[in-house]
């Protein structure tokens, strides 16, 4: 030792007079490794065994050392993404990359833009919780250190020591944090991957029950991924062991709660295997025969459609499913009785209902008869996806009247009591909003003195209930008796109360339900009394221009069943002139909304003065060259209103607004016609506008819709 000593010394001398070598590739790639080592073995190694050259690499700080180490234990997309951004810079700081790691690199930045692009087609976002690390000196529990000896042990041992070291693992409290990171930050999470891809069954089965625990931690989730976790599990769903494939699926519904997690099962062929797991045999349908074969097949199935519920957040991974074959045996599920497999089968297909595709598959299925029989389950989270399913299906007709059919429309309307469970609640409502968009439907809720108790729910609940207690109540007041029921049971005042909010869906229901409730002169009396009319004309600064329209909208029958609505119009400070100004906006319904209302604001005389005064002609004939045929019913109407004031049916005439109005009369909707007719009946008083409508070929036009006119204004 002292004769290597002397000699590393001399070497160590003539090195500081020799200019310095770039490393080699293979001393670049050896740099890791020897990071990871323990010092000591690194000093003796030094000494003996590596070159002058090596040495004096060891000697140097080295920034590299840092990117290499940040580069593979990367812990999200976010760090893979800020990694990239900084590279250069530290890149530039150490010495010259091996062509390896530029490699590397270049595949990384190629896979975040892939990444990144394929995200767009998710829904929700994932948001990056903060990588919490055991401060070294903080008081931690006996407990983290005893399970990083297991993880020595699991490290070093044979098979033996490792199934025991497992199984005492097993027993420590895994839902605590403390225990999850104690696993991670002593490497325990590599070892427990790298026994995933050993052949033995009781090494797999130790680790993945440890992994499916720990994996409810979001660091955890993402660091399995880091790792290479997910292909190894997808592959493990092939195995022919029941208890692997059950472990292996309900560790990947954990994982895949967010989308790099997803998109890594989908890429690997997760989807397809996942969807194989649920063709479990017939007879487990029914319990009273099952054997215990048909038994581990239904725990199968119903860990197949866990993982498959996790999966099914993304768009890409919901077409997979569907074309993988899913919604067939995912309706054979939803026959059988066993609730914890009917959960998750009901909650994937809840999460893919949202598609078209999906909708129009389960009605072909005949899936809703069984959505509905499950309402009447004593589980709550069973009744609250059977809810929740419908709910997203019954924006078709067809799937409102299977419902009402099948007898579904009496437990919702039950349900409603049942206030505790405010998810429940928000699905139960849900449902009921969406069924009540057909008027039979309206009526059964009636009978079932639904419509009271929507009215009873309208304060003291979250906003995802209040929306859709709003959004029920505004389609079952287009009936007039359900608008004397609202205001019998005094539902009027909170719903004006909820016209300051500031959620936009919640909005929108408010202004549907106040206006249709405003149809009603009892009802509109309260609604002026209360200054709603006042908060519907603020809501037309909203930035949302679904909560413009709707207001809009509302503001109409308002007008037109208030007593002095002139002179209520007019006290609105800068009202008539906001009103005109949005004449100026690109949405449409936006623009159709404000043209009925001008409609009936026109009414009275010197509001339309001042309207007049506010451009309202000008900004009406640019609107006039449009193929929406419901801006062109309303905008029509508001011209021939418009024209009973001064030299305004010139102006329209100047504004070039008289030829586009004689092609509305080509449509084919029948309102359009009767508005147009009215407008240009109006116009015609001037002579200058006849000669317009005659060189646009009015004249022909009008006698092909002549008869049809005739026999819609005909009092038969």
């Amino acid at each position: 030792m002292s004769k290597q000593d002397i000699r590393f010394t001399e070497e160590w001398k003539k090195e500081n007079e020799e200019p310095k070598e770039i490393p080699k590739k293979e001393e670049a790639d050896a740099l890791p490794k020897a990071f990871l080592a323990s010092s000591k073995n690194i000093l003796e190694k030094n000494q003996i065994n590596f070159g002058k050259t090596q040495m004096t690499k060891r000697l140097e700080p080295s920034l590299n050392w840092k990117a290499t180490v940040d580069f593979k234990e990367h812990k999200s997309l976010l760090r893979d993404t800020q990694e990239e951004k900084h590279g250069g810079r530290l890149e530039r700081a150490g010495p010259p990359v091996s062509p390896g790691r530029a490699q590397l690199v270049r595949k990384s930045a190629e896979k975040i833009e892939e990444i990144l692009s394929d995200s767009s087609s998710e829904n929700e976002e994932d948001e990056e919780p903060p990588d919490h690390r055991q401060e070294a000196n903080a008081d931690l529990p006996s407990e983290y250190w005893q399970i990083q000896k297991l993880v020595k042990y699991l490290k070093g041992g044979n098979q033996t020591a490792t199934v025991i070291a497992l199984c005492s693992m097993k027993d420590f409290n895994l839902a605590q944090e403390t225990c999850q990171l104690a696993i991670r930050d002593v490497g325990g999470l590599e070892v427990l991957i790298n026994l995933l891809d050993t052949d033995e069954v009781k090494c797999k089965i130790g680790s993945l029950k440890i992994l499916k625990e720990i994996s409810h931690n979001p660091q955890i989730r993402r660091n399995i991924v880091d790792l290479g976790g997910l292909p190894i599990m997808v592959n493990i769903l092939d195995s022919p062991h029941k208890s692997l494939k059950c472990l292996a699926a309900e560790t990947i519904a954990n994982v895949a709660k967010f989308r790099r997690a997803r998109r890594a099962v989908r890429h690997h062929g997760g989807i397809t295997k996942l969807v194989a797991l649920l063709d479990c045999a017939q007879s487990s349908a029914e319990p009273a025969q099952s054997s215990l074969y048909d038994a581990r097949d239904v725990e199968v199935a119903r860990c197949g459609a866990l993982a498959l519920w996790s999966c099914s957040k993304s768009y890409a991974n919901k077409e997979a499913i569907r074309k993988a074959g899913g919604i067939p045996l995912l309706a054979h599920l939803l026959k059988t009785s066993h609730e914890n497999m009917l959960i998750p089968v009901v909650g994937t297909l809840q999460e893919c209902a949202s598609e078209e595709n999906y909708r129009a598959a389960i009605k072909a299925e005949r899936i809703i008869e069984n959505l509905v029989k499950n309402l009447n389950s004593e589980n709550e989270q069973l009744q609250e996806h059977c809810a929740m399913a419908i709910y997203q299906c019954a924006e078709d007709k067809e799937t409102r009247d299977l419902v009402r059919l099948h007898g579904g429309l009496k437990p919702l309307a039950s349900l409603l009591n049942n206030t505790d469970n405010k998810e429940r609640l928000a699905a139960v409502t849900g449902a009921i909003w969406k069924c009540s968009i057909s008027k039979e439907n309206v009526t059964k809720f009636r009978e079932y003195k639904a419509i009271e108790t929507l009215v009873g729910l309208l304060t003291d609940q979250p906003e995802e209930v209040l929306v859709n207690v709003v959004g029920a109540l505004g389609e079952c007041c287009q009936e007039y008796e359900n608008r004397v029921l609202v205001r019998k049971c005094g539902g009027i005042q909170p719903l004006v109360n909820l016209l300051v909010g500031i959620n936009q869906t919640l909005l929108v229901n408010v202004t549907k339900a106040v206006g249709a409730c405003a149809v009603e002169p009892e009802s509109m009396m309260i609604i002026d009394r209360l200054d709603g009319v006042r908060l519907l004309w603020s809501l037309l600064k909203n930035p949302h221009p679904d909560v413009k329209a709707s207001a809009a909208w509302a503001l109409c029958p308002c007008i037109q069943n208030a007593k002095d609505a002139g002179e209520m119009v007019r006290c609105f400070v800068g009202g008539l002139e906001l009103i005109v100004n949005l004449l100026k906006s690109d949405n449409k319904e936006v623009l159709a909304s404000v043209c009925a209302a001008i409609t009936n604001i026109a009414k009275d005389q010197e509001n339309l003065a001042v309207i007049t005064d506010h451009g309202v002609v000008p900004l009406l004939s640019k609107l006039a060259n449009t193929n929406n045929d419901k801006l062109r019913r309303h905008l029509a109407e508001a011209i021939s209103r418009c024209c009973m004031w001064g030299r305004n049916r010139v102006a329209f005439g100047e504004y070039k607004a008289v030829a586009p109005l004689v092609r509305y009369l080509k449509s084919n909707d029948a309102n359009v016609h009767r508005a147009t007719a009215q407008a240009l009946y109006q116009l015609s008083e001037d002579a200058d506008n006849c000669i317009t409508m005659h060189e646009n070929g009015a004249v022909k036009v009008w006698l092909t819709v002549k008869v049809w006119l005739t026999l819609w204004f005909s009092p038969n």
